[in-house]
Parts: structure tokens; sequence; C-alpha cells
């Protein structure tokens, strides 16, 4: 025998779970009032939500930075729409999170996954349960974790999306400290320095360098004989141009199968002809240009003149600073 399900029974269930009204109703009819049960509905309902819209980007949401005296993290939660992030349940959601964090200091994502929030719910049941209230894919998009005798944390709040922490080996000006968080958040180093970038992305950049500076010269060595030849290359630097030049009436087919037998030539001389040590020196020279963009002390630091390194910064705040470490988390990169 069905039960009947009444308002109060619904009210209820949507007090226990946060679900719609509808969701609720449908829930207790099916599980014929059986409130335990009906909660179990709505989280598979979540698990289902979860999984049909597995594959879409959370690239609203939250992300939020906290500090507890020598550990920091930064976690984010992420949606689909701007719409949610700026739902309370959602933020509330993402403060949870974050203090269930902070408390435990979990050493990665799966391990905060597996935290236990203030309300008894995992992190992970949490999050898929409000897949499923909202209809919206949620997921931790990010999470990391510092530790340091003194750690400073950013939040950008002008769109809630962007946090960085940044440990020292000291306390020291409180100001220059943040705005190099600042700088985190807003340059997004791949390292503190060059000497901690990892060996994997220099190989990856220097090979990039490499392959670029070869592209260069013999391009460089393509405009020349086409100059020579008395053709613009800026007429002829792909098949698509010379065609639309050559209907135009800016170049002859003479010219145009003339370019084709100057590139093909050209190209293949030049690129068996490449001094070796010259490529390799072009291409150390743009992999230290990468390593001063790139890495965070070598930035210009961006909350003062733009010019000055971060590294001068903080040793002029305090000779004995240093930065050890930083972590940053984005919903929008």
């Amino acid at each position: 025998m069905k039960m009947e399900i009444k308002a109060a029974d619904v009210a209820k269930l949507r007090q226990m779970t946060g679900a719609g009204m509808m969701d609720c109703k449908k829930a207790l009819v099916e599980a014929n009032g059986d409130y335990e049960r009906a909660k179990e509905i709505i989280r598979e309902k979540g698990k289902l939500v979860a999984a049909k819209r597995a594959d879409r980007e959370t690239s609203e949401g939250r992300v939020i930075a906290k500090v507890n005296g020598n550990k920091a993290i930064v976690v984010g939660l992420g949606c689909e729409t701007d719409f949610v992030a700026k739902n309370e349940e959602f933020k509330a959601l993402a403060e949870a999170i974050a203090e269930a964090a902070i408390a435990n200091c979990p050493a990665d994502k799966d391990a905060l996954m597996a935290c236990v929030l203030a309300d008894g719910r995992t992190v992970e049941a949490a999050v898929t349960e409000q897949t499923g209230k909202t209809g919206e894919k949620h997921q931790v998009a990010g999470y990391e974790v510092v530790e340091a005798p003194y750690i400073v944390a950013y939040m950008h709040n002008v769109t809630g999306k962007l946090a960085a922490v940044v440990g020292f080996n000291k306390e020291f000006d409180a100001q220059v400290a943040k705005g190099v968080a600042m700088q985190v958040a807003s340059m997004n180093p791949v390292a503190v320095s060059a000497e901690s970038v990892p060996q994997n992305v220099i190989d990856a950049e220097l090979k990039t360098a490499t392959e670029k500076t070869k592209e260069e010269l013999v391009q460089k060595a393509v405009d020349a004989a086409l100059s020579k030849a008395g053709i613009n290359p800026a007429h002829v630097d792909s098949e698509a141009h010379i065609e639309s030049n050559q209907a135009k009436g800016w170049i002859t087919a003479e010219q145009a199968e003339q370019a084709r037998e100057i590139i093909k030539t050209v190209s293949a001389e030049k690129a068996a002809n490449l001094p070796e040590q010259m490529v390799a020196n072009i291409a150390k020279g743009r992999l230290q240009k990468f390593f001063k963009e790139q890495t965070l002390e070598e930035q210009g630091y961006q909350m003062g003149d733009g010019k000055t390194a971060v590294k001068d910064v903080v040793k002029a705040a305090d000779a004995e600073a240093k930065v050890l470490s930083f972590k940053r988390v984005s919903l929008a990169d």
C-alpha cells in the first residue's frame, strides 16, 4: 500500500537535503515515505546527472584560499554557469570544502574528496548531491597545499575564480608579501626560479626554441632569395596568398611558379646547412628569456614599476626573506 505524501513530508525532506520540492516529492513517492531511502534516491540522481554532464566545462564557480599557521590551502569548486556560482548554497558548499581542507590539509585532491564536512557528508558526496540539486556539473576543479614558516594568501574577489598562496622562509613586510601573492595570481609563473623549473618543461621549451630558431633562419634565407628575384615575400608567404595575389594581378603566373621553386629549393638547402652552434646559442638565449618572463623571482614586480625583479623587491624589503613555494588555482585558465 502506497503511503500518502503530504506537503509537510516534502518540506521536511527538502530541509534535510536542500533538493527541489518536486525532486523531494518524487523521491518520497518512490521510497513510499521512507526518508532515508528518499535521501539515497536524491543522491543517486546527483550521480546520474554528474555522469551525463561529465564532459561539460566548469569555468564558473568559486576559489578560496585559507591560511592556518604554517599551512595553507587553495581550493576551487567549479560549476557550469555564473547563475549557480552566485547561489548562496553553492558559496556555502565551497566555504565548507575550504574549511575541511584547511582543517585536514589532505595531500591531494583525491584525499580531499574523502574528507568529512561539518554536516557529516564527505566532500565527494556533497558535490554529487549539489550536482543533483542544480542539474549542473559540479567538481573540485583544483586543490593545492603549501607549508612554510610564513604564508600569505590572495583571493581575486572581483571574479571569485582565482586565488594564490605563497610561502616564505620568514615573516617580513606584509604589503610586499601580499604583492608577491598577487603577482602569482596575475602572472601565473611556472616556478619560483630557473633552478626549480621542472626538467621536462625546460626540455620542451628548449625544443620549441630550437625549432623556432631553425624556422626563422630558413625563412630569412627564403625571403632574401625571393627579394633578390624581385618578388615580394609577403605576396607568396602561403599557397593561398600566391593564388589570390596572382588572381589580383599582383604577381604573374611565371612569378608564382618561380616563387614556389625558390621556396622549395632554398628551404631544403638552408635547412640542411644550418650552423648548429648559432642555432644552439639563439635557442639558449630564448630559454633565458623564458626564465625571465615565466619564473616568479625573475618576473618584473607588477605591483611596483613592472621592471624590478620580484626577488629584488623582496630583498629590498628584507635581505634574508625568500620565496620558498607558491600555488595557484584558477577556474578561468
